[in-house]
């Protein structure tokens, strides 16, 4: 589905010629090896093409030569398909060919289905099954504030805010129409504890900061990960951390049970509304409310609207 873009694109779109290449066997995934112990770390982007901050941020680490110290690095470059559909004029188009790529990450659908997204994902799956430490950007439809998803894994939660920007970070069950990248194999609630998966959404998908979010998240991922140390990134890298963060706790996603789904105003992200049962808006008719005091608003967007998708999630700061 296409919709005209409600505010301008900014963000000039990367050319990736050669950094579709890689040096690998897999177009578009970049591997450094330091033959040093220490953490396999991958950096995912252009899950969603239209998503352009993550693949700014790998195109200007390996220009500026930036290499580990220790362990490995892998940088992909993942929807080059649904990339080269990509149009400032009708950006929501370029999000994917066939499905959202970060529903798919699943044994039953990488096993399964033919669609484009699929194909890639069975393509970058082993270097996703050999990674300890995953960072994925993407970047939001109408929201400016950027976010750390970090999901509901005590260890994720603690990583994000550790990693002290940005001011926010969201603990989310994930999605009901599919596993996202985040949440895949070992890196699922559950799964072995010495992973760390965080997916950053760097602001407004246009918005030429959101550049510049992703490559300071990328510095403090990096540091974090100890592959590399402070002397070695450039400069104007790392940005001035504003305040400590704040960790929310998603207790509901609102679905749209079908087309017919509006919100009683333009909500924007991260605004607490503070009284139990107002009114959100209406699904197929029917009023959707806050089911307590001082709900915070995560995302609420209609850009992507269809049956089953999140139009928005509820969280209440966690204690």
């Amino acid at each position: 589905m296409s919709h005209t873009p409600s505010r301008p694109f900014e963000l000039s779109c990367p050319d990736l010629a050669q950094e579709r290449l890689g040096n690998t066997a897999t177009p578009g995934v970049w591997h450094f090896d330091s033959g040093q112990g220490g953490r396999q770390v991958l950096l995912t982007a252009l899950i969603h093409g239209n998503e352009l901050c993550g693949a700014w941020a790998l195109k200007t680490l390996l220009a500026s030569g930036l290499r580990p110290r220790r362990g490995t690095l892998t940088l992909a470059f993942c929807n080059l398909a649904a990339f080269d559909r990509f149009d400032p004029a009708d950006y929501a188009r370029s999000r994917f060919v066939d499905e959202d790529m970060n529903r798919v990450w699943s044994a039953d659908k990488l096993a399964d289905g033919d669609s484009q997204e699929r194909r890639r994902a069975r393509e970058l799956r082993p270097w996703v099954d050999r990674a300890d430490w995953l960072l994925d950007f993407h970047s939001m439809s109408n929201a400016d504030e950027p976010l750390q998803l970090s999901g509901l894994a005590p260890r994720n939660i603690e990583l994000a805010c550790a990693l002290g920007s940005p001011a926010h970070v969201v603990a989310d069950a994930g999605h009901a129409a599919g596993v996202r990248l985040r949440d895949y194999g070992r890196f699922a609630v559950d799964g072995d504890p010495q992973t760390r998966s965080l997916l950053i959404e760097c602001g407004f998908h246009g918005a030429p900061e959101s550049r510049a979010v992703a490559l300071d998240v990328m510095a403090r991922f990096l540091l974090a990960s100890e592959l590399i140390d402070t002397d070695d990134l450039p400069e104007g890298w790392l940005r001035p951390a504003t305040r400590a963060p704040q960790a929310l706790r998603v207790t509901d996603a609102v679905a749209a049970r079908s087309t017919d789904f509006r919100f009683a105003q333009d909500w924007q992200s991260l605004q607490a509304l503070p009284e139990a049962g107002t009114i959100i808006g209406w699904s197929d008719g029917q009023p959707v409310t806050t089911p307590y005091d001082n709900c915070v608003l995560i995302m609420p967007s209609l850009a992507n609207l269809r049956p089953g998708v999140t139009v928005c999630r509820l969280a209440q700061p966690l204690a």
